[in-house]
C-alpha cells in the first residue's frame, strides 16, 4: 500500500500552532489564522512556512483567501461567553462571535463545493451545557445544515500530561465514517451523553459515537517536568508565609501533612476568590496529586500558578516558569516561546494540549481521512 499523501489542514484560531504540532506530519498546513500579534509571531517563529499564516480578524477573510479544499479544518475559537443560540443576536462585538467569522467561511466554501471534509471544534466543557444546551444544539444544527455528521468527546489532558485541562472536541465529517470508528469510549462523558440525548430527532440522526480507546497510563507527574531547583528564582520566606496564610484550614492541613512527611513533595497552588460568610475572600488552594491546575492566560496575579515544594524541613514557593508551562502543554523544549514570562504564558495558557490532539489524530482523524486518500491513490 502506498504511503498516503499529507492531508491538508486549515488551522483557525491557531495560537502558537499547538493543534498543528499534535496533528503531526500526516497533515500539511495550507492556511492558518489568528488575530493576536503575539501568537502570530510565535507561530511564525516555530514553522518554516510562515507565508501560510494570515494575521488578522477572521471576519476580514473571504473564501478566496483559503487555498484548495482542506481535509480538516481545526477551530479552537475563544471560549469566553461562548454562545451560539438566539439567531446570533447579541454576539456582535463579543469575543466568541469569532466562531461565526469561522463559520461563515465554511458556508462560503460549501457554496463553492470546497467545504472541508472534516472539522474539529475545540472548546471548554461549558459548550455542552450553556443556555440549557441550546448553544450546543445550535452548533449541531449549523453543522447539519452544511451536510456534516458529528459527535463529541470530552478529554482531560490529565490522561496524557500532569495538567488538569478538560476540553470538548466536536468532530464532524461530510463523509460516512467507517464502522470501526464508532463505539464506546471513555471520553463519552456524562456531559457528552446528556448533550446527545438533548438533541432533536433530526440532529440525533446525524450523531456519531466516536470510538477513542483508553490511552496508556500517564507515566509523568508535575515534579518530573520542573526545572532544577538551582535554575529558578524562589520567593522569600516572608512571601511564602503570606501565601500559606491565604490557605484555609483544609489546604493548610494538606500542606502541613506533606511537610511532616520529610520527603520532597511538589504541590500546585492557585489563588481564588471564594465567598465565605457572605464576603469575597482570597484563598490559596494547593493540590499534591501530581497534577498542575489548568493553565490560564495571565490576566492578573491569581491566574499564574504557584508551586510549593516541601522537603529538608522547609517549605518553599515560586511561580511556574514559562518553559514548565510549555511542557505541561506537551510542547518540546525546542519550541520557541516569546521572550518574557507574561507573553509566554499567554501563548501556552490559550493553547490546546498537544498529546490530546495527537491521540485524536491517531485514533480518529487519520483513520477517517487517510482511508479515502489511500484508496484514491490505488
Amino acid at each position: 500500500m502506498p504511503h498516503p499523501a499529507p492531508l491538508t489542514l486549515y488551522e483557525f484560531f491557531a495560537g502558537g500552532g499547538m493543534a498543528r504540532i499534535g496533528l503531526g506530519e500526516a497533515f500539511a498546513c495550507a492556511f492558518a489564522n489568528d488575530f493576536d500579534p503575539l501568537k502570530a509571531a510565535t507561530w511564525r517563529a516555530n514553522f518554516t512556512d510562515a507565508g501560510r499564516f494570515h494575521e488578522g480578524d477572521v471576519w476580514a477573510l473571504g473564501a478566496g483567501d483559503l487555498p484548495g479544499r482542506a481535509d480538516l479544518a481545526w477551530a479552537s475559537s475563544p471560549c469566553q461567553d461562548f454562545s451560539l443560540a438566539g439567531g446570533r443576536a447579541g454576539l456582535a462585538g463579543g469575543r466568541s462571535s469569532a466562531f461565526f467569522g469561522f463559520w461563515r467561511l465554511v458556508e462560503a466554501l460549501a457554496a463553492e463545493d470546497r467545504a472541508p471534509r472534516s472539522l474539529v471544534i475545540e472548546n471548554v466543557g461549558g459548550l455542552l451545557t450553556s443556555h440549557g444546551g441550546a448553544d450546543f444544539r445550535a452548533l449541531c444544527a449549523a453543522l447539519a445544515a452544511q451536510g456534516y455528521a458529528f459527535g463529541a468527546l470530552e478529554v482531560d489532558a490529565a490522561r496524557f500530561l500532569p495538567q488538569s485541562r478538560p476540553r470538548v472536541f466536536v468532530i464532524a465529517t461530510r463523509e460516512p465514517p467507517p464502522a470501526d470508528l464508532a463505539g464506546e469510549s471513555p471520553f463519552q462523558t456524562r456531559a457528552v451523553r446528556a448533550a446527545a440525548v438533548g438533541l432533536p430527532p433530526d440532529l440525533a440522526a446525524r450523531w456519531i459515537w466516536w470510538r477513542a480507546p483508553e490511552p496508556p497510563a500517564r507515566n509523568t507527574d508535575l515534579a518530573a517536568l520542573l526545572e532544577p531547583d538551582e535554575a529558578v528564582a524562589w520567593r522569600t520566606p516572608a512571601q511564602t508565609a503570606r501565601l500559606i496564610a491565604l490557605m484555609g484550614p483544609l489546604h493548610r492541613a494538606r500542606l502541613e501533612a506533606q511537610a511532616a512527611g520529610g520527603g520532597r513533595a511538589v504541590g500546585a497552588v492557585y489563588r481564588r476568590t471564594r465567598m465565605e460568610d457572605g464576603r469575597r475572600t482570597q484563598r490559596a488552594e494547593v493540590r499534591f496529586d501530581g497534577l498542575a491546575g489548568c493553565l490560564r492566560t495571565p490576566r492578573g496575579g491569581s491566574s499564574r500558578q504557584t508551586l510549593v515544594v516541601t522537603g529538608g524541613g522547609q517549605v518553599r514557593s515560586r511561580l511556574l516558569s514559562a518553559r514548565e508551562a510549555a511542557r505541561l502543554m506537551g510542547l518540546p523544549d525546542s519550541y520557541r516561546l516569546p521572550p518574557g514570562a507574561t507573553a509566554a504564558h499567554h501563548v501556552t495558557g490559550d493553547g490546546v494540549a498537544v498529546p490530546v490532539v495527537r491521540w485524536l489524530a491517531q485514533e480518529i482523524l487519520r483513520p477517517l481521512l487517510q482511508r479515502k486518500t489511500v484508496l484514491a491513490a490505488e
